[in-house]
């Protein structure tokens, strides 16, 4: 859509006062660079494509094209034929980068078939719901939402518990990527519910179909709470992934339920988005004042239009660094200082700005939230020793 007259005129009367770099003559270049910029952030991926080449496949090795997933060390999925088959990965076997051929360990093929051609990097590891990739019993159970009904699972732990735990997974992830926490937590006897949100796959679209970083989806996640607690729940763990850690952050801050929550586990979180977007936007090689005005255009209400969104998205909200001295809970920090994604900076800082509430594990290595991959030992260890405390 066509910036309006009047967008234009305010954004560029906007931009100039903050930025001082937006012209009269390049106005409408300028606006429309941004609005497509927060659009594209705010807009779910319905699909991704194959980015990993198979190469060879024999009884106990796969063959692959290097790309930077494909020789990180640990263990890692496959998708193959879009979602229709799925395998896993383990380490590193033999390293050709002459040939530009990595090859690993073949761990598994759980469904579908594993040939030569093209799939796609799966950091979740796992590629099915807890019963067929952990063996768990698991429960199909609906949470209910202002929007509907929501698919969620639950694991339940082997001893009755009023515990629980609620894993909130990434933009644009799958609720496979909260398997890799199941485990330590049911085995600290701790109930675990994974919930979908608004605009997930098999879950209804929030009113503008966009993602909010956290600022209207931390609502799918109290009425997952809520139903935890109408289950017999009087103790909460949040746990989040990526902006899945941007969704709890909201939650603690706008839940009525807060008080039920004593402990949080984030990893590889935005702690600020505005920190995330500015090194995307460095990244895509987006002018520093057109990603500046893009984060302006989101919080403004009457640039929702072009943006695509129903409510402003006010980035200034999710900055966890200038709001430290609002957090009361007790935090599991875990973040790779190799994160490529979402930088590790500011996650350093809060731990920084709050020791007496945030224990911070740094990891080396690991892309974004990989950090079970390369050392699945060490996280579970530490999962388990932070719910004991």
């Amino acid at each position: 859509m066509a910036p309006s007259r009047e967008a234009v005129r305010r954004a560029a009367v906007g931009a100039a006062t903050t930025a001082g770099w937006v012209t009269a003559l390049g106005a409408v270049s300028s606006v429309s660079a941004a609005a497509y910029f927060a659009r594209r952030v705010l807009t779910p991926d319905r699909e991704r494509p194959d980015d990993t080449e198979v190469l060879a496949v024999d009884d106990h090795t796969v063959t692959l094209g290097i790309t930077a997933d494909t020789v990180v060390p640990g263990r890692y999925g496959l998708w193959l034929d879009g979602t229709d088959g799925h395998c896993r990965l383990g380490d590193v076997v033999e390293l050709d980068e002459e040939r530009g051929r990595v090859t690993r360990e073949l761990l598994g093929v759980d469904f579908g078939h594993l040939t030569p051609g093209f799939a796609r990097w799966n950091q979740y590891y796992y590629g099915s719901p807890p019963d067929r990739s952990l063996g768990l019993p698991t429960q199909h159970v609906e949470v209910l939402t202002e929007l509907g009904p929501m698919p969620a699972w639950l694991v339940e732990a082997e001893q009755p518990t009023d515990r629980w735990a609620i894993l909130v997974h990434g933009r644009g992830a799958r609720r496979e990527e909260c398997l890799r926490g199941i485990t330590p937590l049911r085995d600290s006897g701790i109930n675990v519910l994974v919930p979908s949100y608004r605009n997930d796959p098999g879950a209804p679209s929030g009113p503008d179909g966009r993602y909010n970083l956290g600022l209207s989806e931390w609502r799918d996640i109290e009425d997952a709470a809520l139903y935890a607690v109408q289950q017999g729940a009087r103790e909460l763990v949040l746990v989040g992934w990526s902006m899945g850690g941007a969704i709890v952050l909201q939650t603690l801050d706008r839940s009525w339920l807060t008080g039920h929550v004593s402990h949080v586990i984030l990893d590889a979180p935005v702690i600020d988005w505005n920190d995330v977007l500015s090194h995307h936007a460095r990244e895509h090689g987006v002018p520093a004042p057109v990603g500046t005005l893009s984060r302006t255009l989101m919080g403004r209400r009457w640039a929702r239009r072009l943006v695509g969104v129903h409510d402003p998205v006010d980035v200034a909200k999710t900055n966890w660094v200038a709001r430290a001295d609002e957090l009361r809970h007790r935090m599991l920090l875990i973040h790779s200082v190799d994160d490529e994604f979402v930088p590790v900076g500011p996650s350093e800082r809060l731990a920084e700005a709050r020791p007496d509430l945030v224990r911070f594990e740094p990891w080396e290595t690991a892309r974004h939230t990989k950090e079970w991959n390369t050392d699945p030992e060490r996280w579970e260890t530490a999962v388990r020793e932070f719910v004991s405390l």
